[in-house]
């Protein structure tokens, strides 16, 4: 063989296993790096101390420990709780952030859907935990919980808009709202005439990008937009009355899904699993490129735990105020710059 790769055709179901497998893969590991690299070291080091250093060399066995410790914790429900909301409303936040990695590449042919209308697709489910979250605090039957609920549902829908319009720059310029069609835009394109590095679009979209990420940490509830969750004042909001298993869910959820997003911005504005100025066959890319969108992915989630761990809370009213009189704004000049350069150039 030429290529030097061995081609086994599979059936339908047998693509369709190996791709929920590799989904499982995409969203639990970094997760789970994503917790052990920032939450428990970065911090840490931030802080001046050490973190967990007794499971596993190092503490890199920690993380294990703790899901072992929320698996035998008994699964409590409140006395006058709606159970079946209740019970769901952390698995909703969960499957929403699963189907948000099926349209991210993470290389020339490693994909798991390769929609048209991928980007639109990917921020459509992302307003879906929303709901879950919203669910998490009806169903209660606290009223922490629903004052957290609350505050969530309306931060959330305040910072979906800059977080859309901050994309729609990226489309425009693009000229393809398609996942695998942004890279290639990227990888293909030219900065004035120069296309040694491609055009990776944090260069000529570096105002979407800043948007992009301010909105991104408010979605994720991250501070200094955790209100939701505000320790001082909501105990731990919608969270209050989750313990085991379904808290676990809430932790996994938040976490993928600040991977999620780090892999849409990194394929928005980092070139995603392309190299810049560097071409190779697809099937090593097929290899290397999930290990660049890892590595690109990580730097994006450092920028979104450098932030967590830096600033204070907001109030709820600055956080209204900075979505509509400052965010929207910016982000509606920027798609406007934008589409009159893209026609102009």
């Amino acid at each position: 063989m030429s290529s030097g790769v061995l081609a086994v055709d599979l059936a339908y179901w047998q693509v369709t296993i190996l791709r929920v497998l590799g989904l499982l893969a995409a969203v639990l590991l970094p997760a789970g790096t994503i917790v052990y690299v920032f939450l428990f070291k970065m911090m840490s080091f931030m802080q001046s101390r050490l973190g967990p250093m007794e499971a596993g060399p190092y503490g890199s066995m920690q993380l294990l420990a703790e899901v072992g410790k929320w698996l035998q914790k008994e699964d409590l429900f409140p006395d006058g709780a709606d159970r079946k909301v209740f019970a769901w409303a952390p698995i909703v936040v969960v499957v929403s952030t699963f189907i948000m990695y099926a349209v991210v590449p993470f290389g020339p042919d490693a994909w798991f859907a390769d929609l048209p209308t991928g980007i639109f697709f990917a921020l459509a489910v992302s307003s879906v935990s929303v709901i879950g979250i919203l669910m998490a605090g009806w169903a209660s039957a606290n009223k922490y919980s629903l004052m957290g609920g609350l505050r969530a549902t309306g931060q959330l829908i305040a910072y979906e808009l800059p977080l859309v319009l901050a994309v729609l720059g990226v489309v425009i310029q693009a000229g393809t709202m398609n996942m695998q069609g942004i890279v290639e835009a990227q990888r293909n394109g030219e900065i004035f005439g120069f296309g040694g590095i491609g055009n990776p679009f944090i260069l000529t979209q570096f105002v979407g990008f800043a948007l992009f990420m301010i909105a991104m940490q408010a979605e994720l509830t991250q501070p200094p937009f955790d209100m939701p969750v505000a320790e001082s004042e909501l105990v731990a909001g919608y969270l209050t009355e989750y313990s085991g298993l379904r808290f676990l869910l809430f932790f996994i959820g938040e976490f993928a899904t600040a991977g999620a997003f780090s892999a849409i911005a990194a394929v928005l504005f980092l070139g995603g699993w392309a190299l810049p100025g560097i071409s190779f066959d697809s099937n090593l890319m097929n290899v290397l490129g999930p290990l660049v969108m890892l590595g690109k992915m990580m730097l994006v989630v450092f920028l979104v735990m450098w932030f967590r761990f830096t600033y204070p809370r907001f109030r709820e009213d600055q956080l209204q105020i900075f979505a509509w009189k400052f965010l929207i704004p910016i982000s509606l000049v920027n798609i406007a710059v934008t589409a009159v350069l893209k026609v102009a150039f």
